[in-house]
């Protein structure tokens, strides 16, 4: 089904819906900031993506175990720049993620990362593989956030507003 498609035009696509979709999560989260947080907003957009897993019912997508650890481990350490960067704080008592400046450029610094290395890695890495391997990769980055995310978030709640 995919064998037919130029590899190239494929990695052009592929790059062309990331930026589109870095590009939607930045608006995203800058109008999030404005509203109270929740639970439901915090663990939802996980849930969500994880339906992406089923790219690997087709075998054009499938990694190996080395493949999907390496994506993993990578998709791990982006998230610890995620972690860092967002933080809780009360505003007239309700939690708000607090609204920096450096996410916006963290989230379009790891984007162009991921983009770099994917155009680098499409030259030794099948397309479908590599896709796969984003995938893995940007849920291994989002998961843990979201768990930190929700932590950070619960232990806030816990606190008493004086």
């Amino acid at each position: 089904m995919f064998e037919k498609i130029s590899p190239n035009l494929m990695i052009i696509v592929s790059t062309v819906i990331a930026l589109g979709m870095g590009t939607f999560v930045t608006i995203v989260r800058a109008k999030s900031a404005k509203k109270p947080a929740s639970v439901k907003k915090i663990l939802l957009p996980p849930l969500f993506m994880s339906t992406g897993a089923l790219m690997f019912v087709l075998p054009f997508f499938r990694v190996t175990l080395s493949e999907f650890l390496e994506a993993l481990i990578v998709g791990m350490i982006f998230s610890i720049v995620l972690i860092r960067s967002s933080k809780f704080e009360r505003r007239d008592g309700d939690i708000y993620l607090k609204q920096t400046k450096a996410f916006i450029f963290i989230l379009f610094g790891l984007l162009i990362i991921r983009v770099i290395a994917k155009i680098v890695l499409s030259s030794t890495i099948d397309v479908g593989t590599l896709s796969g391997m984003f995938w893995i990769l940007a849920f291994g980055m989002i998961v843990p956030w979201r768990i930190t995310m929700y932590l950070q978030f619960k232990k806030l709640q816990r606190t008493v507003i004086v």
